[in-house]
């Protein structure tokens, strides 16, 4: 039986506004100017009940809108077809941009069973769009006569990939196959949907429930605190819960003496929905098999094809073929740490092979051990608020950006912060930027940027600025203790930051170009890039204080920081590039409808393959590589993580030759890449800021992987031009 809530939305599809009564009409904050500063939109005004009928009408409002525009019969130009598709769709855009930001934030069974119906709606629409064979004809038309319409390289660039889109969403085929197409899609939609909503239950319902004290042994206190307050609201008081959130896992993985715990924890999340009633296998094999029908309808040898054809890389064998350059050196460096770990636990009398639940441990003992470091003595450094400065301090520094906050600002949830991204020297408004920085239930694992508004330059002038939110899950406060974040927390604050400032800082000039609307094994260059600053001891010394004398991090404590900075750089980069060729693979896959797929066997197969390390996992197995089976947004592209550092290493490389801070290079990274978005070719951008194309070795270098001193080889990372 349907639930109330599913049934009063079904009936809301059939019911619109205009047919409601004044009585029971409710102003819908969508539909109507929001009134707020720089249109935030009016949170603590919106309800369940809002979304149904304003994705519906702007479902309808874009419909006539690109029927007008299909329709037009004056010859088609740049500004009659592309630029009124991209002014097209504003109330769905605006619904949208809310409700998705909700869904992966504050996933209540209410926005979950909204999901259900209103996601599949918009990509129906999404399809009749992209199918329109007379919208497409003036498309093409554009196309066709790019080259003498004496366009704008931006306004060209925006025609040929609009046409490119089309294309790939089927523009082409036979009404039947469109048909099959939509079909696809649908099923593609909804499958994704389960997918998320298994993984956030399974989540959730893992519990690791400790009831002995000894066991908390090696356990940082604030952490053990922390599990007693989850222990509580569990029902469990008295005892400890640890859950698989970072900030919970992790601590337990690298600190907890006792092995049983560690490896309770390791198999907790090894195994993440891959049992019932979460069990996300089925769906993967359900998923693989409806990605190679889609790419075999649209003419691709495999989905993997498909999905690179519209990046930098091009094809899935350039992108391996960088990833197995990364891969051996990656591999010989993760062998030299199991041994030196192995030698480390026999020096304590402990004769054990090293699995994979002791990797963290032993990793971080050896890391102790070599650079007398202590990351519970770095981390009292780097409270939130500090960290949160640093960014800033940095933005400031070299963008000439400063972060005011906004107290009485709509925000979705109390924890979030909001300010007001101004131009340091006049003034000016920026953009908005949010941040939401802990765990809920509701919210799902990792970090993020997106936006809530994108930014344009209108014809007439008319300029919009963006509203940026970032998304975490670090540590949280406990008692009269501040969040006081690992290292990994303050590199990830700082990578999301650096997705935050390309989209704040965009000054394209289509909607479509603007911020991260760039190439996906591009969009990581100013999140990689920025990373880089979080260790650099001139910024160090401005933000990194301790939290309670306020002590400058010392000298000595930023030497071993840098000391240890490739430290275990085998594992981390073996993981990532594990999950990234595994991911290629999944892509390579064309099973027919009979076979059985068993991801299991087939992600042992992969390792078999590549000859990982038994100590190492991926660092995303398949039930829960939500990059590649929760939507296709990073399906056979999770390579772009180390395609892009290959980018933000070589580009780095530039700063500190010139200086963390230097003006020239920090403007023409703004201007060549923050600015720009979209509107280029993205090696063509990367190059007018570099001066050349990357080389692989700058990674290798940066990663300790080859010595500092190998010279660069140049031009590791190749492409065919534009789009």
């Amino acid at each position: 039986m349907k639930s109330l809530i599913r049934a009063a939305l079904i009936a809301a599809v059939l019911t619109t506004p205009m047919a409601m009564t004044a009585e029971t009409q409710r102003a819908n904050p969508f539909m109507q100017p929001y009134g707020t500063k720089y249109d935030i939109p009016p949170f603590e005004k919106i309800q369940y009940s809002d979304y149904m009928p304003a994705v519906e009408k702007g479902i309808a409002d874009r419909r006539a809108e690109i029927k007008a525009i299909a329709d037009n019969p004056a010859e088609p130009t740049f500004e009659n077809t592309i630029l009124a598709m991209e002014k097209s769709g504003r109330l769905l855009s605006r619904v949208m941009r809310v409700f998705g930001s909700l869904s992966e934030t504050d996933n209540t069974p209410e926005i979950q069973e909204l999901s259900e119906v209103i996601l599949p709606m918009v990509s129906t629409a999404s399809d009749e769009i992209s199918m329109d064979p007379k919208l497409f004809a003036r498309v093409k038309s554009l196309y066709d006569r790019r080259a003498d319409l004496g366009l704008k390289p931006y306004e060209v660039r925006a025609i040929e990939l609009s046409y490119k889109d089309f294309v790939r969403n089927g523009a082409l085929l036979s009404d039947a196959d469109k048909q099959k197409l939509m079909d696809i899609n649908k099923e593609l939609t909804d499958l994704f949907l389960k997918f998320n909503k298994n993984l956030l239950a399974a989540t959730n319902s893992f519990e690791l429930v400790v009831d002995n004290k000894a066991d908390l042994a090696g356990i940082p206190a604030g952490i053990v605190a922390t599990a007693a307050t989850e222990a509580k609201e569990r029902g469990k008081e008295g005892k400890w819960v640890f859950t698989l959130h970072a900030p919970s896992r992790l601590p337990v993985l690298k600190y907890a003496d006792s092995r049983d715990i560690r490896k309770q924890m390791y198999n907790g999340y090894i195994n993440l929905a891959s049992q019932a009633p979460y069990d996300n296998r089925p769906i993967i094999g359900d998923i693989v098999k409806i990605r190679a029908r889609k790419a075999a309808l649209l003419g691709y040898k495999d989905f993997a094809s498909y999905m690179t054809d519209n990046v930098m890389a091009k094809t899935p064998q350039a992108a391996t073929d960088l990833l197995m350059k990364i891969w051996t050196p990656a591999v010989n460096r993760a062998n030299e740490e199991v041994a030196e770990m192995t030698e480390y636990a026999r020096a304590e009398g402990k004769d054990i092979t090293i699995e994979p639940w002791d990797y963290y441990y032993y990793a971080e003992k050896v890391r102790a051990k070599k650079f007398d470091l202590d990351e519970n003595e770095v981390s009292a450094y780097f409270p939130l608020d500090n960290v949160r400065k640093g960014i800033f301090t940095l933005a400031e520094r070299l963008y000439g950006v400063k972060f005011t906050e906004m107290p009485d600002a709509p925000k979705y949830n109390p924890e979030v912060i909001v300010y007001d991204v101004t131009d340091a020297k006049t003034g000016e408004h920026v953009a908005v930027f949010m941040t939401d920085y802990f765990p809920r239930a509701t919210k799902r694992q990792g970090a993020w940027m997106d936006e809530l508004k994108s930014s344009f330059v209108d014809p007439d002038g008319t300029v919009e600025r963006p509203i940026i939110y970032n998304v975490g899950n670090f540590t949280r406060p406990t008692g009269d203790t501040p969040a006081l974040l690992t290292l990994d927390e303050v590199e990830t604050m700082f990578h999301e930051f650096g997705h935050g400032l390309h989209g704040m800082l965009s000054r394209a000039k289509l909607r479509s170009q603007s911020g991260t609307s760039v190439d996906r094994d591009f969009v990581e260059l100013p999140s990689q890039i920025t990373e880089h600053w979080a260790m650099e001891p001139e910024l160090l010394k401005e933000f990194a204080h301790h939290y309670k004398t306020g002590e400058v991090i010392p000298t000595e404590l930023i030497n071993k920081l840098q000391a240890a900075s490739t430290h275990n750089q085998g594992f981390t980069t073996t993981e990532l590039a594990g999950a990234a060729l595994l991911d290629l693979e999944w892509g390579a896959l064309n099973p027919s409808e009979s076979d059985v797929i068993d991801v299991d066997a087939f992600e042992k197969q992969v390792a078999e393959k590549l000859g990982m390390p038994s100590q190492i996992a991926y660092r995303y197995r398949s039930p829960y590589f939500k990059h590649v089976f929760g939507s296709d947004g990073y399906a056979s592209g999770y390579y772009t993580y180390l395609w892009a550092e290959v980018l933000d290493t070589d580009g780095f490389e530039l700063f500190a030759q010139k200086g963390i801070f230097d003006p020239e290079t920090a403007r023409s990274f703004k201007e060549n890449i923050l600015e720009m978005g979209g509107s280029e070719d993205p090696m063509e951008l990367y190059v007018r800021f570099r001066g050349h194309q990357p080389s692989v070795d700058a990674l290798l270098r940066n990663r300790g992987l080859i010595p500092s001193s190998t010279p660069a080889q140049g031009g590791d990372i190749k492409t065919q031009g534009g789009k």
